[in-house]
């Protein structure tokens, strides 16, 4: 299926919202040459002389400033002109309904359902030859089913989370021989575990990745700021019926200001041949390709998950009915990335205090590194796999 806003075939749009991404990179090299005449005022004995500060110093710090920003620009402009290009085709489809599509890739063995997350693409689970978790399973023993959720037309741009679990995922679940190997990553996950909960029958094992539960255990404040955000998003859902992918990204961003302009200063280091720089690329391509969320959905979850803390609070209903996670009878798998910074590993590890006999695995990864970063198969796909191995 064609997406609506499909990008041209030579098209980089990352960072993404770029005039956000720019703005903060400035204000902080502003902020620090502004920040040079009260240094005295801040640390009295910072400076042994009179003078209000080194001109030394502060011809450093404004060097500093101007090389940081200049390495930004380099980045995103060799990011941008970067020869990668996404070739992977997708697999066979064995369901689809409206535009979602359950992808086969093929293999033998215990069968894996993977659920990914509503607001990104799921080819993060296949990102390339030398980065697909899910090939990598199916060359190991195992047969890996992907749920690409697609982009939301005008029916799924009224879905619920009901909508989605009780509805969609139920649907495609129902059209695989089971019991399966359910896998859910990052949002995926609690809907993954919902489902779980809804039709027990139907499911081999649990695995949740990269989960959130408890949205208020590491920064209370900052996931109640998120649901501040729903009035502010109110008209452009009302206009277009879902979050836009550019509102989405400056959410994200929010937990992290300085993080995109880090990496891309990062990367104009690196040799763009190198397989760092080219995964690095991939791995951009796929984040600034993002899927619009559903209005219904951004504000059960902006304003549920992240404002009252609904799940941990055992008050998230699919259909009427609790979420709770507690009646979890089958083999579960928690992986809590130890440098996740989009889902802090107190929220994932969470989980592990409710699910009955969790095993629990902490890589040594961040949130999406684990998945199809350069560690990646030693952090998470080679002990997956063994855990599958032995169910």
């Amino acid at each position: 299926m064609t997406r609506p806003d499909a990008p041209g075939p030579m098209e980089r749009r990352g960072p993404r919202p770029l005039l956000l991404h720019l703005m903060l990179a400035a204000m902080r090299s502003n902020a620090s040459i502004a920040a040079l005449p009260n240094l005295r005022h801040v640390w009295p004995h910072w400076n042994a002389t009179d003078s209000l500060a080194d001109p030394d110093f502060a011809a450093a710090v404004v060097r500093e400033a101007l090389a940081q920003d200049a390495a930004l620009l380099a980045g995103i402009a060799a990011y941008r002109r970067h020869p990668w290009r996404r070739t992977l085709a997708d697999p066979p489809a064995v369901w689809a309904e409206g535009s979602s599509r359950l992808l086969d890739y093929g293999g033998t063995g215990p069968v894996l359902f993977f659920v990914p997350s509503l607001v990104n693409r799921a080819h993060i689970l296949d990102l390339a030859e030398d980065a697909s978790f899910l090939r990598f399973l199916a060359a190991h023993g195992a047969h890996p089913l992907l749920l690409d959720w697609g982009w939301p037309g005008a029916i799924e741009r009224q879905f619920t989370l009901t909508d989605y679990v009780a509805g969609r995922l139920e649907r495609a679940l129902e059209a695989v021989a089971g019991p399966v190997v359910l896998v859910g990553y990052c949002m995926g996950g609690l809907l993954a575990l919902a489902a779980a909960l809804r039709a027990p029958e139907r499911i081999r094992a649990l695995a949740l990745l990269a989960t959130p539960w408890d949205f208020h255990a590491e920064d209370e404040e900052a996931a109640r700021s998120l649901a501040t955000s729903l009035p502010i998003l109110e008209p452009l859902m009302a206009a277009t019926g879902t979050v836009p992918i550019d509102a989405l990204q400056t959410l994200f961003a929010t937990l992290d200001p300085f993080g995109v302009t880090a990496k891309y200063r990062a990367f104009a280091a690196l040799d763009p041949a190198s397989p760092r720089a080219v995964r690095f690329v991939a791995l951009e391509d796929w984040l600034n390709d993002g899927v619009p969320l559903a209005a219904p959905v951004a504000r059960e979850t902006l304003g549920g998950w992240y404002g009252e803390n609904a799940t941990a609070q055992g008050a998230w209903r699919i259909a009427g009915l609790p979420v709770n996670p507690a009646a979890i009878t089958c083999p579960t798998l928690i992986a809590t990335p130890a440098r996740d910074r989009l889902v802090p590993p107190a929220s994932a590890a969470a989980l592990a205090t409710v699910v009955p006999h969790a095993t629990v695995i902490a890589p040594k990864a961040g949130h999406i590194g684990m998945i199809a970063g350069m560690s990646a198969p030693q952090a998470l796909w080679q002990p997956f796999g063994e855990w599958v191995a032995g169910l």
